[in-house]
């Protein structure tokens, strides 16, 4: 009696040396130096957006000058002017600023002089908190008007919602923002105008001294009242600011449900007689959001942009609010702190992002 022993060949599928075992034993190492690469990517990202921001700013000229020239007798502007170190070669006060910035040290602000760090602290919760908002109107907007979409391929519902993504991105984010205002604050009556909650609610959402995120705040409280009045007014703001992205996702969604029916499991489902719809919401609707995820740090960059003008016209007290009231009193020490300190959300948020895709997708590591 003989025993027969196979020995797996070189080229075998699970052969030792064959290149999906190697695969296999890379999986690991494949996505440790994936994220390496993308942490290491991120400190350029930000070094070069910190170091434009900066020589754009200087050539305006010193700070100190642009926001106080022609206020201050030419004595008084000398000496802050010294004491501020603007007088000092502009390397210099570039390395000097990196420096401070690895220490998160961004300057004082030169209107009313207070550290940039408790600026972006203090206002940096709204805007957090609005960017949050929006991305859930863009999700609940986008995600399934894009699978109809789909569904309905090159019909009138079809054709309504790609138009509607069009317009909902083409539109400024201030004019549709002040349509609104106009529908549903003056005419309508059913919304606030502007700010982040009532007076009454902001006194003691402060005096509680909370996290600075309103609506976690209220419920910390356990008030209703205070909770219904956080919403209310985050209601105008975070749909003007989410229909920016949620046109983004809406085509997103379309094009990539539509790309997936063209796979051979989808016809293999659609020759078992498995119904359209149901094609759509088990099928090929969690491949479709996988390049959801993969932009949506590119959206959280375009969603800050859009916060300045949202914030402006909702009078939404955070850091775009803040920035534009120093962008007017030409505060470039505040201006160039805030741009870095969103340069460094935008990166990390990428950061984070691509290492969700790569733990969803294995292909995004090779």
């Amino acid at each position: 009696m003989t025993t027969d022993i196979s020995v797996p060949s070189a080229g075998a599928p699970d052969a030792p040396g064959s290149p999906a075992a190697r695969r296999r034993r890379s999986g690991g190492n494949s996505l440790g130096r994936y994220i390496l690469v993308r942490f290491l990517l991120m400190i350029p990202t930000v070094l070069i957006l910190v170091t434009l921001v900066f020589f754009l700013i200087r050539l305006t000229g010193d700070p100190i000058t642009a926001a106080l020239g022609g206020r201050l007798p030419a004595d008084q502007l000398a000496d802050r002017i010294h004491e501020a170190g603007y007088d000092r070669p502009v390397l210099v006060q570039y390395f000097e600023y990196l420096g401070q910035i690895l220490t998160f040290n961004f300057g004082n602000t030169i209107t009313d002089n207070q550290p940039v760090t408790d600026v972006l602290i203090n206002y940096g919760g709204a805007t957090l908190e609005l960017v949050c908002y929006a991305l859930v109107i863009a999700f609940l907007i986008g995600i399934p008007f894009g699978m109809i979409a789909a569904a309905k391929r090159d019909r009138w519902q079809d054709a309504t919602l790609r138009v509607s993504a069009i317009l909902f991105y083409a539109t400024p984010v201030f004019f549709s923002g002040l349509v609104a205002k106009l529908i549903f604050s003056v005419w309508l009556g059913w919304l606030p105008v502007s700010g982040r909650a009532d007076v009454r609610t902001e006194v003691a959402l402060n005096r509680s001294g909370g996290t600075g995120i309103y609506l976690i705040d209220a419920i910390a409280s356990g008030n209703p009242a205070y909770i219904q009045d956080v919403l209310l007014h985050a209601i105008l703001p975070a749909i003007t600011l989410g229909l920016l992205t949620a046109g983004i996702f809406l085509r997103l969604v379309r094009t990539n449900v539509i790309g997936t029916f063209n796979m051979p499991y989808i016809d293999a489902a659609r020759s078992r007689g498995v119904h359209e719809g149901r094609l759509v919401r088990k099928h090929a609707y969690r491949p479709a959001l996988i390049p959801i995820i993969t932009v949506i740090g590119l959206q959280i960059a375009l969603m800050l942009g859009g916060a300045v003008l949202t914030e402006t016209t909702f009078e939404w007290n955070g850091l775009g609010f803040q920035l534009a009231g120093y962008l007017g009193s030409r505060d470039f020490v505040a201006v160039q702190g805030i741009v870095a300190m969103i340069a460094v959300i935008v990166a990390v948020t990428n950061f984070l992002v691509d290492i969700i895709a790569a733990f969803i997708d294995p292909r995004v590591r090779y």
